[in-house]
């Protein structure tokens, strides 16, 4: 009877450790303005970046939103998102919230999410390529947010402003963007991976216009764009304004749930809830049942 009580016991700490895992998971790729500088500004004192902390109810914490730290554990996700991702630089509201947020918003049965960070600011497209820290580390925290259980919805990419300052670069920018979408696919075993850039809102030199045609006339399948031009800028030119963040969010959503089919079926959401189901109907009163028998005997 003890040994049936401690297995019921597992099995019940096993199904609700497993709620606790996103059932959807999405990679966040690029530089800055995925990883976020909405609220950042230099001191007018010390002349160094800091965030002003406001958060808007699109970027606001939601328990089915998870965020896949740097040191693998799934923890609820908020604002900053890449605080621990991109150390170096100073983070502040970036896209990923208001998407996530949004996206639970508009299908309320759409299933827990989970977001994981990997932009790093003052990235070019040639760092990214296979065989790099920037792309094994994006590789190996995709592969160990999939052991959860959950799948790859998408990858956001907003990346390109440090492609601007060089001719040579910008116009490289589309063969090196379009391997290094072709490795990535091929090395998470998903040649489909839906993938949504974002076109450039600035630039860090003078060929933004070189690497924004590239990005809108980019034409791998199941890779769409969206485009951030015409979003306020923070002083600095480069990086968008919290409420640009959550505008790009938004857009970001409406993009995506544009390539889902219709009406949305999201299986692993079914899987999940017939879980729920045995869990409430048979494993809890099997459970209690036990417990009763070890109580009387």
């Amino acid at each position: 009877m003890l040994s049936l009580l401690f297995l019921l016991l597992l099995t019940q700490g096993n199904l609700s450790t497993s709620e606790q895992l996103p059932q959807n998971i999405f990679i966040l790729a690029g530089q800055s303005n995925m990883a976020g500088r909405g609220g950042v500004a230099n001191n007018t004192k010390n002349g160094i970046p800091s965030w002003d902390g406001i958060v808007p109810a699109q970027c606001q914490p939601n328990p089915s939103i998870l965020r896949l730290s740097a040191s693998l554990t799934w923890v609820l996700a908020h604002e900053p998102l890449h605080a621990d991702i991109d150390y170096n630089k100073t983070s502040g509201v970036g896209p990923g919230m208001p998407f996530a947020n949004a996206v639970l918003t508009r299908v309320p049965n759409f299933g827990s999410i989970g977001l994981v960070p990997c932009a790093i600011g003052g990235t070019a497209i040639r760092e990214w390529a296979k065989g790099g820290f920037l792309y094994d580390q994006l590789v190996r925290r995709t592969q160990f947010a999939l052991q959860s259980g959950g799948v790859i919805r998408a990858m956001l990419w907003y990346q390109g402003e440090s492609d601007t300052e060089i001719r040579e670069d910008a116009d490289a920018y589309k063969g090196r963007l379009s391997r290094f979408f072709i490795d990535l696919r091929a090395d998470l075993g998903y040649p489909t991976l839906p993938i949504i850039q974002v076109a450039l809102a600035s630039g860090e030199g003078p060929y933004v216009e070189i690497v924004r045609n590239a990005q809108l006339g980019f034409n791998l399948p199941d890779v769409q764009c969206v485009d951030a031009m015409g979003l306020p800028l923070e002083p600095d030119r480069v990086h968008l304004t919290t409420p640009a963040q959550v505008q790009l969010g938004e857009t970001l959503t409406d993009a995506f749930l544009q390539s889902l089919p219709n009406p949305i079926h999201i299986t692993n959401y079914s899987s999940r809830r017939f879980s729920n189901l045995m869990s409430h109907f048979f494993i809890g009163p099997l459970l209690r049942f036990a417990l009763l028998l070890v109580a009387f005997t």
